[in-house]
């Protein structure tokens, strides 16, 4: 099977392997563990911030930043196709207790005029805006790399309003990669920001969240109440720093694979992706003109060994990642193909 799913199904390497036996073994939640200390220190050096902790996931990096920065109460700005509003399960209102106010845009940016206008003051008439989102890379646009420029406007509007702004970098280093600089010049304009090193890095598991000491350690409660505290973390935070330190510059061939999986779709029937629009590794494929759902889609691929998600009734997400060469890709391709002849 070629799997296109998810850059989560990456496996970790030897090394990362050996690392995880070598590991420390401290309790993280009680005195703290060295190499969870040192992955943290490593995750904050890149992002520009002062301090980070680490998590089991990327959800729960975002939640906790959520009730760190707001407790409960209050509304959210973000891109109303935000990960955070349509795939982690409400936890923004049911756990966290915020109002949301998605608003409109293209390829993950929020229409700024409609931003502008969103962002506002508590009043005895309504609730004011107690926190702005951003994602980068954003998921449900296919993997679109914000631009810093726009960045920037988001960031300096929410700080001029002294309203905090979090960044939903699961993917930043594929983001920087594209952007071509470094992880931190993307988050300098957010108060706090989260990575997970478990998709294109090849970690098993773990997401670190980052911001300035003070932030960090009020989040270190919130993450013991959300059932995030890890006891022994030090081999998974070991596969983690290997990941930081190997696998961010091969980012760059899982990014050449979607470019050329979507050139080849996109010879298929120019209706399916535009290339242009691939700015990392993930592909969104609009399968509409073809008059059969993604669900479809994705079982009759899976028969020809290549396995997708659909993303939405008529789209289909497309994950490259260091499992998938660009033989396979090209396979991939072929099979879609003779799909679309037949349908």
């Amino acid at each position: 099977m070629i799997d296109l799913r998810s850059d989560t199904l990456t496996r970790p390497t030897e090394a990362m392997l050996e690392s995880m036996r070598e590991a420390t073994f401290g309790d993280d939640s009680r005195d703290g563990d060295a190499t969870v200390g040192k992955l943290e220190a490593m995750a904050a050096e890149r992002t520009g911030k002062e301090a980070g902790v680490f998590m089991p996931s990327g959800t729960m990096t975002n939640l906790v930043a959520m009730l760190t920065h707001c407790g409960r109460g209050g509304e959210v700005l973000l891109e109303d196709g935000s990960h955070t509003l349509n795939a982690e399960l409400g936890g923004i209102a049911s756990v966290a207790g915020l109002f949301y106010h998605g608003i409109p845009g293209r390829r993950g940016a929020m229409d700024l005029e409609r931003y502008r206008e969103a962002l506002r003051p508590t009043t005895r008439n309504q609730m004011g805006t107690a926190l702005v989102w951003m994602e980068n890379t954003h998921n449900r646009s296919g993997g679109s790399v914000l631009p810093l420029d726009y960045m920037e406007k988001v960031s300096g509007l929410a700080r001029a309003k002294g309203v905090p702004v979090h960044l939903d970098g699961a993917r930043i280093f594929n983001a920087a990669i594209s952007l071509g600089v470094a992880p931190g010049e993307i988050a300098r304009y957010s108060d706090s920001t989260c990575f997970c090193v478990s998709k294109g890095l090849s970690a098993p598991v773990g997401s670190i969240l980052c911001g300035t000491q003070n932030f960090v350690e009020r989040a270190r409660a919130y993450r013991r109440m959300v059932g995030g505290n890890m006891r022994q973390a030090g081999p998974v935070a070991a596969a983690g720093i290997v990941a930081l330190e190997t696998m961010v510059d091969r980012l760059a061939e899982d990014h050449a694979n979607a470019k050329r999986l979507a050139a080849g779709l996109n010879r298929i029937d120019a209706s399916l992706v535009d290339p242009g629009e691939v700015d990392s590794n993930l592909v969104r494929v609009e399968v509409r003109k073809s008059g059969r759902r993604a669900a479809q889609w994705s079982a009759d691929l899976r028969r020809k060994g290549v396995v997708v998600a659909p993303c939405d009734v008529y789209s289909l997400r497309f994950v490259t990642h260091r499992h998938v060469s660009a033989a396979e890709v090209d396979e991939a391709v072929a099979a879609f193909a003779s799909l679309w002849r037949d349908s």
